[in-house]
């Protein structure tokens, strides 16, 4: 049997979520958020991927959920985190904090930001 150490962060799992909010470890966030492992907090959007970027050496994923549905990241964000070289799964919402939850459990190094549903 294979043991591999696993490094626990200040990531929390998404507990639940609602229209236009999202409960993260117990906390209600009402709004689009990021969480990971530098913590939860507001995020401004598709406009806003600066604080995407800054997740870049700490994780090896971001889940990015876009809402109730899956829709397309706009041009320039997709551009704007391949050149900085972050890895992105692209998914609705509520799928993106269901796959965030099994991979956190897991010890992953990955971050989720989500706009509401």
């Amino acid at each position: 049997m294979r043991l591999n150490e696993i490094t626990y962060t200040d990531a929390k799992p998404v507990d639940g979520y609602g229209p236009g909010f999202f409960r993260i470890g117990g906390e209600v966030i009402e709004g689009a958020v990021i969480t990971g492992p530098l913590g939860t907090y507001l995020w401004a959007g598709y406009e806003d991927a600066e604080a995407l970027i800054a997740l870049a050496r700490h994780i090896d994923v971001l889940f990015l959920g876009t809402g109730a549905d899956i829709a397309h990241l706009p041009a320039a964000l997709r551009s704007t985190l391949d050149e900085a070289g972050l890895g992105v799964e692209v998914m609705s919402s509520p799928s993106a904090a269901r796959t965030y939850n099994v991979l956190l459990s897991e010890g992953r190094r990955i971050a989720l930001a989500m706009l509401p549903t």
